[in-house]
């Protein structure tokens, strides 16, 4: 793996990578201590909207990786800039938790279940029936339907569990109209990452658990990838797929090998 370690920048995903819930993942605190030792560029880039960066931070903390939160971003923070460029200070109805809520608010918008601009969806454990009304009946009367990521399934200790892509699927169906999604794949969550870092394309891989989000990004923006076999996508389904991980490895700690 040496030239992965000669590698100047970081784009790591972090649910199925770094922890499952509230378990820790093999490897994960010795490859992030080694970052630091090594002085590497790095951002944990995840396409959950649930929680802030003070509150993956504080996370990683309490599994006992202290990690400042200037080094995360999330696919909430990804959507609610997108949102404010396309319409500054407008207004959006919400189904989603404190992660997306206050990235809204920090992005100068405003919360609206009357006649807003857009539907936003992110994971959320409050999903009911009468949201999915609500935000039908808002599409249906023109606001823009938007997904925080288009991930379906998501891991977590208890198994493999729905996310937004699932969650804003009876909205697509039931309004007639498709959602857009923020976070990875797309390339403004990528192109927002290599920004932050501040590397260049050939110097920075991608680490994910997903041949569907992380490592179709990285492909796709022509980055390096990593697939880690800690999560999603296990080894027999890689050639499910049409693209290909540059390496794949069973924890992201063999890195260090």
């Amino acid at each position: 793996m040496e030239i992965l370690r000669q590698k100047k920048g970081f784009i790591c995903d972090m649910d199925g990578v770094l922890y499952h819930g509230n378990k820790i993942l093999p490897g994960a605190k010795e490859f992030i201590d080694w970052l630091r030792a090594e002085n590497k560029e790095f951002l944990f880039l995840t396409n959950s909207s649930e929680r802030s960066p003070k509150e993956l931070s504080q996370k990683l903390c309490r599994l006992g990786i202290e990690v400042g939160e200037e080094h995360f971003y999330t696919s909430a923070l990804a959507t609610a800039s997108f949102v404010a460029w396309q319409s500054p200070g407008c207004s959006a109805y919400v189904i989603g938790e404190a992660g997306l809520i206050n990235a809204i608010y920090d992005a100068d918008l405003s919360m609206n279940d009357v006649n807003p601009e857009y539907v936003i969806v992110g994971e959320t454990r409050s999903y009911s029936f009468e949201k999915i009304e609500k935000a039908v009946e808002l599409v249906q009367k023109g606001a823009k339907l938007i997904g925080t990521n288009p991930d379906k399934t998501g891991p977590t200790e208890k198994g493999i569990m729905p996310a937004t892509g699932a969650l804003i699927a009876p909205i697509e169906i039931a309004s007639g109209r498709e959602a857009y999604f923020i976070g990875k794949p797309n390339p403004l969550m990528m192109k927002s990452a290599l920004k932050k870092l501040g590397t260049d394309v050939k110097d920075t891989v991608i680490i994910g658990d997903r041949m569907d989000t992380d490592i179709v990004a990285g492909t796709e923006s022509e980055i390096d990838t990593v697939l880690v076999l800690t999560g999603v996508t296990q080894k027999e389904h890689i050639n499910d797929f049409s693209y290909r991980p540059r390496y794949v490895l069973n924890n992201v700690g063999e890195i260090l090998d």
